[in-house]
């Protein structure tokens, strides 16, 4: 767990290559040419948000709801451009509907980075019950995903997701388990 804390509290620039789950990410979209990011606020993935606003290459945002980053990524394909949409566990919970009906039918590469809740020392017992539910419903949209857990993994995994998604035209989703991030800690 401290390895994943420092590499969480890293406050490198973009591009410093400083070995971050979250500099390995930004670099990784940047090389498959990912550069529209609308996200739904979360702690965890807060490094990796503000070293995306810093980075001219992205444009980033925040959204009100998961639904909507995921409509704006796959009108984005259909108008020629790539995007990935971030949120955690409990947003990906409101998808259902949306994979359903726009994403998988429509073929679109949506990349998910997933923020892992409910799990490893959880506090919250809603995320709890959601985390085990998320899986279950990737498998029956028989939607690509991969649970990352270690920073040595990180890079490959997201790399050849994004290509298969691209080339496949299919969805992925890339759950950050809190081994990776460090998770959502609260200061006592």
């Amino acid at each position: 767990m401290a390895i994943a804390e420092q590499q969480t509290s890293s406050q490198a620039g973009p591009g410093s290559g400083d070995g971050s789950w979250h500099s390995i990410v930004l670099q990784t979209l940047k090389r498959n040419e990912i550069s529209l990011i609308p996200y739904v606020p979360d702690r965890v993935l807060t490094p990796l948000i503000k070293n995306l606003h810093a980075d001219p290459f992205f444009t980033t945002f925040a959204t009100a709801r998961e639904e909507e980053a995921v409509g704006i990524v796959s009108g984005a394909w259909m108008g020629g451009r790539r995007g990935a949409v971030l949120m955690q566990t409990s947003g990906f919970a409101t998808l259902a509907n949306t994979l359903a009906s726009l994403a998988v039918p429509y073929q679109i590469p949506l990349i998910m980075f997933v923020s892992e809740r409910g799990t490893l020392g959880e506090f919250n017992y809603g995320q709890s019950l959601v985390c085990r539910t998320m899986r279950p419903v990737l498998d029956s949209l028989a939607l690509e995903h991969h649970t990352i857990t270690r920073l040595d993994e990180l890079e490959f995994i997201t790399d050849r997701s994004i290509k298969q998604a691209v080339t496949t035209q299919a969805p992925v989703a890339l759950i950050l388990n809190p081994l990776l991030t460090g998770g959502k800690t609260f200061d006592k």
